[in-house]
């Protein structure tokens, strides 16, 4: 029995920073931005965007009715979570309208969240095929004005439907993972921001990605020649272009230059999005299967996750017939076509506001929300509120 991605759509907030604006008010070349790093564009999240609501708008753009009877797992990977106790899994499932007869909870490991959920999810349907998983990833990637991380910051979610019998990309069990207690990068209860070493975090990432590709390829016996191409975590998209020269080292120059020809389509959203967290790898493998040219019926996909303190692990899938038929490339490529330019001034005033940490109420603005968007309403009573509008 097949299982993998049957549905999979993604959300980002209408409004975003260019980046080669970015880097003239901090008066450094716009090249470090869009070359250095890779990167074009950055989704900026107003105040009545949160995980749980981009989560939600990803899902929405997917589920259907026999979706919503079917699916009783909802499995929510983000390392931006709104509350200590209540996951945003349950605020997704009732936003979304799936059957009562569900668990719903939160993962937690860094960027590896969404990876943990798949995973559940897989062994969910093996032992009940007639059920179907949504998992998500969903993070605000912010760092704050003038630091060293703030043209790596994004906003955005992933939302998969997980079935027997998937349409896009049927995934295989044979994975190969690795954890090491190690500080890359970390958040404190206290803080708002993340505590990052970049300079180890991105040796990290690489070295996470040889001890398992290693594993994994004495596991399967597979090697580079067996992979139309890889997707991988991707904190900003340079980082993709790094792991392919340090997987094909010693490859063939056809196997070389096939991955790093998919790199380019595996990267067009996340260059205008910026940093997902938990939702990177998944927005890569969509830019992907939306962007390039048709990949031939069972050309396989590799797929690196990374969730910094840290857990690593190489997994795969194989593309299905007329996977083309079932993503939403328009709806997708209109989504980040129709966002607005936020002025630098308007960018310094957005990233600086905060929702209450005292308990005092607050309601939001609902005048630029789009009609059929899930949003944050209201704090009430130390109470949070969703709405779709």
């Amino acid at each position: 029995m097949n299982i993998g991605i049957d549905k999979i759509g993604f959300y980002t907030p209408d409004q975003y920073i260019d980046m080669e604006k970015l880097a003239e008010i901090r008066g450094v070349d716009p090249a470090k931005y869009t070359i250095g790093i890779g990167q074009e564009k950055m989704a900026v999240a107003p105040l009545h965007e949160d995980a749980v609501s981009m989560g939600a708008n990803a899902a929405l753009a997917i589920l259907d009715d026999e979706d919503r009877a079917k699916i009783d797992l909802v499995l929510f990977g983000t390392e931006s979570g709104v509350d200590h106790s209540k996951s945003g899994a349950v605020w997704v499932h009732h936003l979304t309208g799936i059957q009562e007869n569900a668990r719903s909870f939160e993962l937690k490991q860094a960027c590896y969240g969404a990876t943990a959920g798949i995973k559940m999810a897989m062994g969910h349907i093996a032992l009940n095929p007639d059920s179907k998983a949504l998992v998500i990833g969903a993070d605000i990637a912010k760092y704050g004005l003038n630091t060293a991380g703030e043209p790596t910051q994004g906003a955005g979610a992933v939302a998969m439907v997980l079935s027997s019998n998937p349409r896009i990309l049927a995934l295989d069990n044979d994975s190969a993972a690795l954890t090491k207690n190690i500080s890359d990068f970390w958040r404190p209860l206290y803080s708002d921001y993340a505590i990052v070493d970049g300079k180890y975090s991105n040796e990290s990432y690489l070295s996470f990605l040889n001890d398992v590709w290693g594993v994994y390829k004495e596991r399967t016996q597979r090697d580079l020649k067996d992979f139309e191409a890889v997707c991988f975590h991707l904190p900003y998209t340079k980082m993709a272009k790094k792991a392919i020269l340090s997987l094909t080292a010693e490859a063939s120059k056809e196997d070389a230059e096939r991955l790093m020809s998919h790199y380019q389509n595996s990267i067009i959203y996340n260059k205008q999005v910026g940093n997902v967290y938990t939702g990177s790898l998944y927005l890569s493998l969509l830019s992907l299967l939306e962007q390039a040219p048709e990949l031939k019926k069972g050309s396989r996909i590799g797929l690196y996750s990374y969730g910094s303190g840290a857990v690593g692990e190489f997994f795969s899938g194989v593309v299905q017939p007329d996977y083309k038929n079932y993503v939403n490339k328009g709806n997708n490529e209109a989504l980040l076509n129709t966002r607005r330019e936020l002025t630098t001034d308007e960018y310094e005033e957005l990233l600086e506001k905060a929702l209450p940490k005292d308990g005092s109420n607050i309601e939001m603005n609902t005048e630029q929300i789009k009609d059929g968007k899930a949003y944050l309403a209201a704090i009430q009573d130390n109470l949070r509120k969703y709405a779709v509008k």
